[in-house]
């Protein structure tokens, strides 16, 4: 009988260990818990996401952002109401206008929904790569940094070595060198047909002249000029008016090709253009 009952009694024990370790004790069922709960990605922080804020501007900041502004409008007003030797005497007294107004030029471009350059970058990409391109007030030199063509960059101050320093109305360009000569946004001095004198004379037979302009200076219900009247005097300089581009709201596309065997006539009637001034904000 007392090896019976041993036999039982040791049968219990072996349940009982065996229960003891598949029954998980309750401090092991929260370590558990909590380390799933770890596992789940949380939120980050409300502070983290402030941090990715920008910063509104500081009273200096805004202040300085004032001044160039102004600083712009009123360089921007005197391209517009000089003639091309006195705004390159102009850059030349000092040379770090030239760089305050195409920082704000650049802030100006950048509000436009879209940039007349990358429409003549386009209509370039369409043609030869082999045509000779001159870049009438090129700026940065965006177009010729944008196509394959060769391009000459114009402009009263060169900042880059492939830039050509002078009064668009005299350039160092050869005689029926070019075979597009472009104006973006450029016709801005008040002895602007001069300039296009100068695309004329240095563009060959058949060449093309690309102008974009903003579109306020061509509506004549707003003190700016008749279109159709401009491109009556261009073509009396000696070009065909090939065709016109009014879909945009902020500037036109106008399209003309040099007559292969003609000369300019004199005395032309050129409207005026109405200056693009910006409104102090």
């Amino acid at each position: 009988m007392n090896q019976e009952a041993g036999g039982r009694n040791r049968k219990r024990k072996r349940r009982n260990n065996h229960r003891k370790t598949e029954t998980p004790s309750k401090k092991q069922t929260a370590t558990a818990t909590a380390a799933a709960s770890s596992s789940v990605k949380q939120p980050p922080p409300t502070c983290t996401v402030a941090k990715s804020l920008p910063k509104p501007l500081s009273f200096l900041e805004k202040m300085k952002a004032k001044l160039a502004g102004g600083h712009f409008r009123m360089i921007n007003e005197k391209l517009y109401t000089c003639s091309g030797d006195e705004a390159l005497n102009y850059f030349k007294e000092d040379p770090s206008l030239f760089n305050m107004y195409h920082t704000g030029y650049q802030e100006q471009m950048s509000r436009w929904p879209e940039q007349p350059v990358n429409i003549i970058m386009k209509w370039l990409k369409d043609h030869p790569s082999s045509l000779v391109v001159a870049d009438f007030g090129c700026g940065d030199a965006r177009l010729a940094k944008g196509v394959k063509n060769k391009v000459f960059s114009i402009d009263l101050v060169s900042k880059d070595p492939s830039v050509i320093a002078c009064d668009m109305s005299n350039t160092p360009l050869e005689t029926s060198s070019v075979d597009v000569a472009v104006f973006c946004l450029s016709l801005m001095g008040t002895n602007f047909p001069n300039y296009l004198q100068e695309a004329h004379r240095v563009l060959k037979p058949s060449g093309w002249l690309l102008i974009a302009e903003v579109k306020s200076r061509f509506d004549p219900n707003n003190g700016g000029a008749d279109p159709d009247t401009f491109c009556e005097a261009v073509c009396e300089l000696g070009f065909t008016s090939v065709s016109k581009d009014f879909s945009n709201k902020m500037f036109i596309l106008l399209y003309f090709k040099k007559k292969p065997k003609n000369k300019a006539s004199k005395g032309i009637n050129w409207p005026e253009l109405k200056p693009c001034l910006y409104k102090r904000r």
